[in-house]
């Protein structure tokens, strides 16, 4: 990015959030849910979309525990975008004390042993929140996706504070290999349709997606130790936490499916956990056709 100002949308957009995200976070949390419920109701696309992946994951659950679940999803909803508002404002001191970091032991261990990390980042709501308190744990990067409207970049360029770097998605793998090597933590998301990308067809929550090799490409071209990284609001209300899980263990086993398989089911199991922090307005299922024509349809 250059030094160039931002035009005066960008700058009174960014004033709203930043304004919204100084608000205590009892009131945050209270429009948040607010605003979710809203969003519940009115955003009718997304909400069948969520409703969908959920009937897909969740076969066992009736039309009502769907419903209860996927409102439960959107109210959260509402409450992550004004904790992720405050984040990209708050001091270090103010992030550790809104985010806590659980697991840090594992991370600790693999900087100890001088090796690379690559942390495993399901699509939970939060994970924007997470981001923010990984980064004060040292040099961090993450993947991101160019906003179609060019005022919202600098918005997302928050992410940078604390020493984080953003990666265009589109970035060569040799760049991303280079900067894990030299020390750069990657908070890596595996849970996006591949598109194009190289890919191996294995089950999620037993149906069958293309599903991103890069992990074990990754992992194995730079000796990473992988870490689940699972960001989610407390329970008790009182903003959030990160929690670091062991390492993946054997990874890579040099067989990118069964790779592939181990990390699916390793996203499926934290989803079980907590399956209201879950981004279900994501088409995960886009490619599965299973009467010739997508679930979405």
């Amino acid at each position: 990015m250059s030094g160039e100002r931002p035009p005066l949308s960008g700058r009174l957009l960014a004033g709203l959030m930043r304004a919204a995200g100084a608000l205590p976070w009892p009131l945050q949390r209270g429009l948040g849910a607010f605003l979710g419920e809203i969003g519940y109701w009115l955003a009718v696309p997304a909400r069948r979309v969520a409703l969908v992946n959920v009937g897909l994951c969740f076969p066992a659950y009736d039309a009502r525990a769907r419903r209860r679940l996927v409102r439960k999803n959107f109210r959260l909803m509402g409450q992550v975008a004004f904790a992720v508002a405050r984040v990209w404002w708050a001091s270090a001191d103010e992030i550790r004390a809104f985010v806590h970091l659980r697991g840090g032991e594992h991370l600790q261990a693999a900087q100890a042993a001088g090796r690379p990390v690559i942390f495993l980042v399901p699509h939970f709501l939060a994970l924007d929140v997470g981001g923010m308190r990984i980064a004060l744990e040292g040099h961090f990067m993450s993947m991101f996706r160019r906003p179609k409207h060019a005022l919202v970049e600098p918005l997302l360029r928050r992410r940078e504070r604390f020493g984080s770097t953003l990666w265009p998605a589109d970035a060569p793998l040799r760049q991303i290999v280079r900067a894990i090597r030299d020390g750069r933590a990657f908070y890596y998301l595996p849970d996006l349709d591949p598109g194009t990308a190289d890919a191996a067809t294995v089950p999620f929550f037993g149906v069958p997606v293309p599903t991103l090799t890069a992990l074990s490409r990754l992992a194995r071209l730079t000796g990473a130790v992988v870490l689940p990284a699972l960001a989610r609001a407390r329970e008790d209300g009182r903003g959030f936490e990160l929690i670091l899980r062991p390492p993946l263990a054997p990874f890579p086993t040099g067989d990118q499916e069964a790779d592939a398989r181990y990390m699916n089911a390793t996203v499926e199991a934290a989803i079980r956990d907590m399956p209201e922090q879950y981004l279900w307005t994501y088409k995960r299922f886009k490619r599965y056709r299973p009467e010739g024509r997508s679930v979405y349809e």
